[in-house]
């Protein structure tokens, strides 16, 4: 069977993405990726035949894949949630279709179209790789859902020295992802993390390491890392709220200290925060100190176990979810139900 993938030109939203691939892959299908060329090197890498369709270098309409639709002919198209013009290209072109999350269902009103109820591509099943739990209600009553577990992929870097090296301090992480992080609150979680008797491996991202200044012995500071290594590590991450680092720390158990800044981050946090795997700070309450004492809270030895064990309890159910090599067995079946 011949699968297309089409995503946003983004880590955030294409790495949710790979895992599936790869496995469908290895599955015997012939995969092709349609995105902007910002990802196709870690697509190349793993043999996904990555293409930038007409124009498009972040976002993919509809007339950009109508072409590229007729010219590979398809079996199925795996759209993420935030091109839906794929959908729609997919629908017209009479092939079967499936959405492709990237974390729970983003409120409205962020900048993305709701993938629910298109009116270009009604009724197409949903890749969910939310645990149920923490998924919207609404979206789990109303919407059909296929249940998939969610990976933890990063581009290959190596880790910081000084992580697995029998260091008996917990080891924190902090990350504001690739598209929301600024030099000035890079500075403050660091002021107040470097206080705390851990060590602390910092990811940039966007901001070069050098604007954050010069950091105590016990902070590291790259701009990247490999998020899916190091997070097994890892005891405590203070991170931004994306979905991608949300899911991935769940992965591991890890608690949480969200710094929401934007987009579907205030809900992530929401949601984690009710379900006790998570503290919150919003913007205006933000300073070295309150990140501090919040971090504390959620370390192991001097923290309340409490969030350690919400966390590894959404860990576990998300160890139940069916794996990428599951579903990607199955998508034939799926193709003919979509």
């Amino acid at each position: 069977m011949r699968v297309l993938f089409a995503s946003l030109a983004s880590v955030g939203h294409t790495y949710p993405l790979i895992p599936l691939a790869i496995a469908a892959r290895d599955a015997g299908h012939e995969v092709h990726f349609a995105v902007g060329e910002e990802v196709h090197a870690p697509l190349a890498a793993n043999g996904l035949r990555p293409f930038r369709p007409a124009d498009s270098f972040y976002e993919v309409y509809a007339e950009d894949l109508e072409p590229e639709l007729a010219r590979l002919r398809p079996d199925l198209v795996v759209h993420g949630w935030g091109v839906p013009g794929a959908a729609v290209a997919a629908h017209r072109a009479g092939i079967p279709g499936l959405w492709h999350g990237f974390g729970r269902l983003f409120p409205d009103g962020i900048g993305l179209e709701l993938p629910t109820g298109n009116a270009g591509a009604p009724g197409r099943p949903h890749l969910d790789i939310c645990p149920p739990s923490l998924q919207d209600e609404d979206f789990v009553a109303t919407q059909e859902r296929i249940e998939l577990r969610p990976v933890r992929y990063s581009a290959p870097a190596a880790l910081p020295d000084r992580v697995g090296r029998g260091d008996s301090r917990p080891l924190i992480y902090l990350t504001l992802g690739t598209a929301f992080g600024t030099p000035e609150l890079f500075t403050t979680a660091i002021k107040g993390l470097a206080t705390l008797d851990a060590h602390v491996v910092v990811a940039t991202g966007r901001v070069r390491p050098e604007q954050v200044g010069d950091v105590p012995d016990n902070v590291t500071v790259d701009s990247w890392v490999s998020q899916a290594d190091l997070l097994p590590h890892v005891d405590v991450v203070v991170h931004h709220g994306g979905s991608g680092t949300t899911l991935g720390a769940l992965t591991v158990g890890a608690p949480q200290l969200i710094l929401p800044q934007g987009a579907d981050q205030f809900a992530n946090a929401a949601a984690l925060s009710a379900a006790g795997a998570a503290l919150c700070l919003p913007p205006e309450e933000v300073s070295a100190d309150a990140i501090a004492d919040h971090t504390r809270k959620l370390l192991p030895r001097t923290g309340d176990t409490g969030h350690r064990d919400a966390a590894r309890a959404i860990a576990e159910e998300i160890a139940r979810m069916p794996s990428p090599d599951e579903v990607a067995r199955r998508l034939p079946d799926y193709a003919e139900r979509a």
